[in-house]
């Protein structure tokens, strides 16, 4: 299992971390820590230390209720960083809902689309088509930022999540985009009650099912304090955990904020796993 991107083909066939530099001043959990382009270019590289993966560089903040930048602020945030880390030897997606960052993100050389709506506005399809080998991931999200946790409801939030996937999937089909050019997320947190989220987490399979490899946000959510009790800085053990769960339940991407944890956790899970040590 692959996927397919600008510039590499990414191997799934073991789990792979995808790191989060929010250029943002009001992000839910560490908006204002990288909001200068010089701090993100150098997170970008700290977590390529720590053994990220993968970078996911994002100028818009999607927490509940959070302002929308206009497009001049949004470009202003993210290219300079983007043109930094296209520079660091690994995978770039550019974290947006906006055609003409996506355009503008994958001619600087970013590899990846990460859309949490899922591509629906207009020329955003045309823009991931237009180019001949971008990955992309496709999330689920009801309704938008600002409303979507307004008492969400779902009749089955498992088959709902995995027909808005499917059908957003087959609209990229139809545009020419390849099956190994997506991944899908079920947009933990993004207009969901907590007993939603734990739902998708523990039916999680019936998502893969679907026929594509699934990527899994559950870093510092509102759901493991409702869990735990804990504030949004004391999330880390309860955000590897969640991480761990997604992947032994088949995901194969987790977008997480702390990656030197969630690296360590996996090397453990997945040396016992095999009940063997790494390689050396």
């Amino acid at each position: 299992m692959f996927w397919q991107t600008s510039r590499f083909r990414i191997d799934l066939t073991r789990p792979r971390v995808m790191g989060i530099v929010n250029v943002t001043p009001d992000s839910f959990s560490d908006g204002g820590q990288h909001a200068d382009a010089d701090s993100a270019k150098a997170h970008c590289e700290l977590l390529l230390h720590e053994g990220a993966d993968i970078l996911d560089i994002g100028g818009e903040s999607t927490r509940p209720g959070a302002a929308t930048p206009d497009l001049a602020q949004e470009l202003a945030r993210v290219m300079p960083v983007v043109r930094h880390a296209v520079t660091l030897g690994a995978p770039v997606s550019v974290d947006t809902s906006r055609p003409e960052v996506m355009r503008a993100a994958l001619d600087a050389g970013a590899d990846i689309v990460n859309d949490v709506r899922a591509l629906r506005r207009p020329g955003a399809v045309e823009a991931v088509a237009a180019h001949p080998s971008a990955g992309v991931c496709l999330m689920h999200m009801k309704g938008e930022p600002g409303s979507m946790q307004s008492a969400p409801v779902y009749d089955d939030v498992v088959a709902e999540v995995r027909a808005f996937l499917e059908a957003r999937a087959a609209v990229l089909a139809a545009a020419g985009v390849a099956h190994e050019r997506i991944v899908l997320d079920p947009g933990i947190g993004f207009g969901k009650t907590p007993l939603h989220n734990l739902t998708l987490l523990r039916d999680q399979a019936a998502l893969i099912a679907a026929g594509w490899p699934l990527l899994v946000g559950w870093s510092r959510k509102s759901t493991l304090g409702v869990v735990t009790g804990k504030p949004v800085g004391e999330r880390i053990a309860a955000s590897v955990a969640a991480a761990l769960a997604s992947i032994a339940r088949g995901a194969a991407i987790v977008r997480v904020h702390d990656v030197a944890a969630t690296v360590d956790a996996l090397k453990v899970w997945r040396a016992a796993e095999a009940g063997a040590l790494p390689p050396a």
